[in-house]
């Protein structure tokens, strides 16, 4: 079931997985890109490797995600690297053959959000596999040239597939954060970007990092992968308020972890939110000390209740955090690429194109064709 993956050969036929609806699949065969007709500033890539993200399960199993629907066959996959099969006239340099991590964000680049220097704000971006726009898991995928990052020789294509969620957690922790070395820092949720979001703490030298999940399997992952410490959020009391779980757990929290609440050496200062549940949102501002920073990378509800006061009356910085920036895929690939960052061990499962929909599968029901819970599903790209 593991597959291999072929780096040195380029299809000859389109082969595309696509998502008609939720849960309906199907292989298609698609025109090959005319080459003649490529962008100057635009190569083609041949995906080699594609991870699932939670996003891409959101559409398997809604259909939508937020105002975004599968109205037509959609090309799913955005965690994504492979090498480049054809380039531009104006493009010099990449040359067929590189091995590349994609940026699959394409912004306008000419709004006056992209011109202030924030493109991955963009109203106007090209987002691959966010409907109506195709993403990766295909024989081809076109796009810019500046958003195709060479692989270092010591960087599998699998791992440069995974640059993309650690972007998210290199974004959130640098560029929005702006953390500084030595904090204490949790981290609710040990899905993927939850696990970046600590291995990254963990690269930025912060002092100690707690690890919160309902699953102990995860937790303990994340323990030998990065956190210092780890808590195992307990299940709500029938008739429980949320408000008063969150309180609970957060109690509970520092009692058991010696986190001092408020302020203190042992006080966090920033709490990053991967869940985007209301109850950890809130447990999570309530562990953040006073004047500390609390970070939401993960979606959830449009609407929620927080804990309004215990942000204003400790004046604590709340911050929105979304996908990735310039300099983040950059920074990604040269954590990884000196060895400060170590993807191969999130990557669990990886599946043949033909199999993708079994990948799909594994991520729904937790368990991967060896019976484990995947972390990371890597699907192969298409046999030539």
């Amino acid at each position: 079931m593991a597959a291999i993956n072929d780096e040195t050969s380029f299809p000859q036929k389109n082969a595309c997985f696509t998502l008609k609806g939720i849960w309906d699949f199907e292989h298609v065969e698609r025109d090959v890109p005319d080459v003649s007709k490529l962008g100057p500033n635009d190569v083609i890539v041949a995906p080699k490797s594609t991870g699932i993200c939670g996003s891409d399960m959101h559409f398997v199993n809604h259909g939508n995600i937020g105002g975004r629907y599968i109205t037509s066959p959609m090309v799913p996959g955005h965690e994504s690297a492979g090498l480049i099969y054809a380039v531009g006239s104006n493009v010099k340099n990449l040359k067929k053959g590189d091995r590349v991590a994609v940026e699959p964000g394409q912004a306008c680049i000419a709004c006056d959000i992209c011109k202030s220097g924030r493109y991955h704000l963009c109203d106007n971006v090209v987002f691959a596999s966010s409907p109506p726009y195709d993403g990766t898991l295909a024989s081809f995928y076109t796009t810019r040239a500046d958003l195709c990052y060479k692989l270092a020789d010591n960087v599998s294509l699998d791992e440069g597939a995974a640059i993309e969620p650690l972007a998210v957690a290199v974004h959130a922790l640098r560029a929005v954060a702006q953390l500084p070395p030595h904090k204490n820092v949790i981290v609710f949720g040990a899905g993927p970007v939850g696990l970046m979001c600590m291995t990254v703490a963990k690269a930025f030298s912060s002092r100690r990092i707690i690890g919160v999940d309902v699953s102990k399997p995860r937790l303990d992952f994340a323990k030998s992968f990065a956190a210092t410490d780890i808590y195992q959020s307990p299940p709500m009391e029938k008739d429980e308020d949320r408000m008063a779980y969150a309180r609970r757990v957060a109690n509970d929290m520092s009692k058991q972890l010696g986190i001092d609440l408020i302020s203190g050496q042992e006080s966090i200062d920033y709490v990053f939110d991967c869940t985007g549940m209301e109850v950890c949102i809130a447990a999570g501002i309530m562990l953040t000390k006073t004047s500390g920073t609390f970070v939401q990378v993960g979606l959830g509800n449009t609407f929620i209740t927080m804990p309004i006061n215990e942000m204003t009356e400790r004046e604590l910085t709340v911050k929105g955090s979304q996908r990735y920036g310039p300099g983040d895929y950059q920074l990604s690939m040269d954590l990884v690429a000196k060895g400060k960052i170590h993807l191969k061990e999130l990557i669990t499962h990886r599946y043949s194109f033909k199999d993708a929909r079994l990948a799909f599968e594994a991520m729904k029901n937790g368990a991967g064709y060896d019976g484990k819970a995947p972390i990371k599903c890597i699907i192969t790209g298409p046999e030539v």
